[in-house]
């Protein structure tokens, strides 16, 4: 496989152009294309031990977006005018703590790893839920997960701008409520799976009244 050769400066000028859109351009949609592009970017994204705990699903039926509206306060306005909507899931316990199902077959049918090396990753594991990470609830490996997941998720943000689509992440929303629609009317088992994020996919309406406000680069970068 070949070296990328992508120009810093356009890479630079994408994280200039994306921002939260709040209301996109109905009227346009993006290409089937793009989007592939878009979620392959989420496909390939990295993860902590490779393990992928994420799914996610694009919503794009006009009356599971209207049942979306009252659990998620964030977004009416994203999901009346995004071309794509994408729930971002993310591995609850049985999922993902180390003796689970899905574990081992990540390790033996995903991986393809040596019965041999299988034991060493599953030892690595699970010492660094138990004592590096103390993943010792639920909620801390949902939480583990979560953090996983939003890796996807900004690559596919930082794709969506690299092809001049813009995007909106979105945590507003009711996540005890959203997860009961979700069991309820789009078919997750939410006994493995949780909401983590929602992200609209689109075109912009409008360009930004205001420009990118970051703090100075200093402020956040230390050299030892």
């Amino acid at each position: 496989m070949s070296t990328p050769n992508i120009a810093k400066e356009e890479i630079i000028n994408a994280f200039n152009f994306r921002h939260a859109t709040k209301e996109f351009d109905a009227t346009k949609t993006i290409s089937d294309d793009d989007m592939k592009f878009i979620l392959e970017a989420a496909h390939l994204s990295p993860s902590s031990f490779g393990f992928e705990p994420w799914h996610f699903i694009v919503v794009q039926d006009k009356e599971l977006r209207e049942l979306l509206k009252p659990v998620a306060w964030g977004a009416p306005l994203k999901l009346d005018t995004a071309s794509h909507f994408v729930l971002g899931l993310s591995m609850k316990a049985p999922m993902v703590k180390h003796d689970s199902e899905y574990i081992m077959h990540m390790m033996k049918d995903v991986k393809q790893l040596p019965a041999e090396v299988i034991e060493m990753y599953s030892k690595f594991y699970r010492e660094f839920q138990e004592r590096d990470f103390d993943l010792d609830t639920d909620k801390k490996l949902f939480d583990w997960s979560a953090k996983q997941t939003y890796i996807a998720l900004g690559n596919m943000m930082t794709a969506a701008a690299l092809t001049g689509i813009d995007s909106c992440p979105i945590e507003g929303f009711h996540q005890e409520k959203a997860e009961a629609l979700l069991k309820e009317k789009f078919g997750v088992d939410t006994d493995k799976y949780g909401l983590s994020f929602m992200t609209a996919f689109g075109y912009r309406k409008a360009n930004p009244e205001f420009g990118k406000s970051r703090r100075n680069f200093d402020d956040i970068v230390t050299w030892k």
